[in-house]
Parts: structure tokens; sequence; C-alpha cells
């Protein structure tokens, strides 16, 4: 540990050190003796860093990654997903089926967002196969994606499965380049499941009652890659549409045929669980002194354990002001589709991982904090002061050191007004589920931290 001190004389240092208002914001500057200071200090300290393999990470989200993809360095990923479909209480067809038939039934995986492309990782062109299953026993409310699909569905019995590029190149440019048009990938399924659907509404009304009775008729679906490599879809919405024919008298009085469909959604009122199955990943957790990694989703983070038994005995009788924490990324490497950075990394105490995901928290600057947005032109993630997170350690458990997980995540934000200021709000912080991958600096120099800390003195 080094320590440089600094004295200013109060006028000076009230101007400058805002940060020691802890204890002196209610004290006037008039009032006290011409002789009193205030004793800045500025120590260094050394941090650890290691690499930690995730077993599985919390996941609820009407969203999902549907795909497998290698990287040399973070291995391989396969992600797919279970979903139930939300059912409007005392559902029915909106029409009746000309001569109470069901047309045609496709379950439609959409992968759209900003770009009109859609959204994905990896090889735009790489042959995959998606195929559904039908689930055949309940899904439970366990949002880790550690789950085992085969114990929800027989694997024997395929609902359909469709060949397809994330990138698909039958699509005209007209057709892309329309407000309509959504990338997705569509499987056709049995036309019998719909007309079982339909039957279902006449001969047992009571079954579309609610959810819960609905659930027990269709369980729903697993969703997963059978063929292929190389690409992950990032899937914005899963929607079931079961198309029909229904008659219309024109004004002669003949009888035309309309087109329509009934489509069931994936929504924050039924569940979806996400899995994700990461392996080869040796390489990012063999011991080294250099790098620490992190991988997503559900691969691996990174623990930093915070000295406060050395720390404590220092600062118990100051002010803490100010423990930036700047963390400096490798250049993402060279070959082809790697793996780009996540976009933010939340701090917090190891032990407060599960309350604060399952609790749908967000950063509260005094145990979790988020990271300023990756800075690629820098390569850096920055936490402006984390000194919050060390006076709650040094209060509540000063005799331990604390261990401290960094993990990627995704923040949700909305525009709020302040004073007449347009501020930005988050609303919501969870893990991020895309695939990326990073390599930060562990080095004895990028693994240091300066405290700054401040105390009355006559």
């Amino acid at each position: 540990m080094k320590i440089k001190l600094l004295i200013l004389g109060l006028g000076l240092g009230a101007s400058i050190l805002a940060g020691c208002n802890d204890d002196f914001s209610s004290i006037g500057t008039s009032i006290q003796p011409g002789d009193d200071t205030i004793a800045v200090y500025m120590d260094t300290f050394q941090i650890q860093a290691t690499t930690v393999q995730l077993d599985s990470i919390y996941a609820r989200s009407t969203s999902a990654q549907l795909g497998e993809l290698y990287d040399p360095l973070y291995g391989n990923l396969v992600s797919d997903y279970m979903c139930q479909f939300y059912c409007p209480s005392d559902f029915q067809f909106k029409h009746t089926p000309y001569e109470g038939k069901i047309d045609s039934v496709e379950f439609n995986i959409y992968y759209n967002g900003s770009n009109k492309n859609g959204v994905w990782v990896g090889d735009s062109l790489a042959p995959m196969r998606a195929e559904i299953f039908k689930i055949t026993s309940p899904l439970q409310k366990n949002f880790y994606t550690n789950i085992d699909p085969k114990q929800y569905c027989n694997m024997q019995e395929s609902m359909g499965a469709q060949a397809y590029t994330a990138y698909n190149t039958s699509i005209s440019d007209s057709l892309r380049n329309s407000d309509g048009y959504s990338p997705h990938v569509s499987i056709k399924m049995p036309t019998e499941f719909g007309q079982k659907f339909y039957d279902e509404t006449i001969n047992n009304p009571g079954t579309f009652k609610n959810q819960e009775t609905f659930n027990e008729f269709f369980p729903g679906l697993y969703v997963t890659t059978t063929f292929g490599s190389g690409n992950i879809l990032s899937v914005a919405s899963s929607v079931l549409k079961i198309y029909y024919n229904y008659a219309v008298k024109s004004t002669a009085g003949k009888d035309s045929l309309i087109t329509t469909w009934e489509a069931f959604s994936v929504t924050k009122e039924v569940i979806q669980l996400s899995r994700f199955k990461n392996t080869d990943m040796s390489q990012l957790l063999q011991p080294n002194d250099s790098y620490a990694f992190f991988k997503t989703p559900a691969g691996v983070c990174t623990r930093i354990v915070l000295p406060t038994q050395e720390i404590t005995p220092i600062m118990e009788k100051r002010i803490v002001n100010n423990l930036p924490l700047e963390l400096k990324a490798m250049p993402q490497e060279d070959w082809q589709y790697a793996l780009a950075p996540p976009p933010y990394l939340l701090i917090l105490p190891e032990d407060s991982v599960k309350s604060f995901f399952e609790g749908s928290q967000i950063d509260n600057n005094v145990t979790s904090f988020l990271s300023n947005a990756y800075d690629a032109t820098t390569r850096t993630y920055s936490f402006p002061n984390l000194a919050n997170l060390l006076k709650y350690q040094m209060e509540n458990n000063p005799d331990k050191d604390l261990s401290l997980l960094l993990i990627p995540v995704q923040r949700t934000t909305t525009t709020g007004n302040s004073y007449g200021q347009s501020t930005v709000v988050t609303t919501a912080i969870t893990n991020y589920l895309a695939p990326s991958g990073v390599k930060i600096r562990k080095d004895e120099e990028v693994m240091k931290i300066g405290i700054t800390s401040c105390k009355y003195v006559r």
C-alpha cells in the first residue's frame, strides 16, 4: 500500500473536496478555528481477479437465443428454449372455420430488431435447422438456465422442422425494406394439431377458461436446433398461428372465403425457460497472472477481492470519498465472427447475486453498481465511485475481505425529466443473454485501486 498525504486549509479544502461533506456539511466554515485543516489521503491497494465458471444464470424473459456457435477461445455454446403460450380467458375462434376445418398451422420464430436483416451472432449464411417438440410435462417456474429439456418433452415426437440461414437470401430487397417485414423462421406444424385446438373450443370450451386449464391442454413447445453450427439468433418473440378460411356472403349473395388466423404468443404472463450449454472453456479457466474473462450467456465471469481487512484499520477514522475502478479489456480477437464485449458490467457482493436478479433489482449505488457503457475506443469498463460499497463492508463485516462478482448485464432505460432536464433512467438490469466475450487485464499494474479519503484535524 502506498499513501500520499495532502494538508489543505479548510476554506480551500471545502471548495475542492465536496466528498468530505459526509461529516462536515452541517458545520459552517465560518465558525471553524483559523488553523483547522482537512487532511486528504490517497492510498493504493492491490485487488485480486480470477475467472469464475457459472453453472447457470437467472433468465426470466420473453426473448431467447437459438442456435449453436463455436469460438476458438471462448468455446462452444448451444442455446434453445421451452415456452408456454398465452391464451385469453374464455378464448374462442373469431370466426367459424369453413366446414369446421383448419387449413394449416405454423410456428414463427421472430428475430427482428433495429436491423432489418434481423439480429444474430455468427455467420449469417451458416445452414441451420430449427426443430420443435411438444412439451409433455408442465413447465416449472425455475428460470435458471441449466434445465434439461428431456425432463419435459418426448424427443421422439417432433412437431416440425425447418432449415434456415439467418440472412434469408430468398427475400427480395423491396420486401426486406418494407415496414411490415420481420425476419423470422417459419416451421410448418401438423394440421391435425390446429384441428384439435378448434375441436376443443367446440367440444370442451372449459379448456380455454383460463391460462391454467389451457396449459393442461397444451403445455407448450421446446424450440431447438438439430443441425448446423455457426449462428445464434436473438429471438424477440415466438408465435403459434392457426390458419383457417371462413365464409362471407357478397352483395350478390354468393359465398366468398376469407383467410385469417388465431395467434398464441409467448408473453410475460406465461413461462419461458432458456437453456444455455457451454463447453470447451478450458482456456478461460486455466490459472494465469495476465487475464480474466467474461463469456455470455452463462459462461464465465470475473471475481475480484477487495482487501477490506487491510483497508479497514487505515480508513476507520476517515471519510472514504472516492474509489474508482477501471477495467481494461484486450482487443477483440482477429478471427472471423469473434465475439464482441458485453455492453455493461454489474458489480455486487457474490452472496447478493441470487437475490438481485430474482428480485428484479436495479443498482442502488450502495451494494450494487452498474458500469458505464463499454468504451470501445479506450476498451474500458469504468465504475466512477465504489466508495459506498467499501463503506458498507467496513461497517458490517470489516474483518472479512469483500468478494465481488462482475457480471455482464443488459440495461433497460427510459427517458425522464428532472428539474426541466432530460435524464436517462434505468428501469431494469438483467443478465446479458446474447453471445459475447472479452478478456480483461489483471496484471499488477491495472489491479491497483486508489482510495481517496479525508479527515478533520486540528
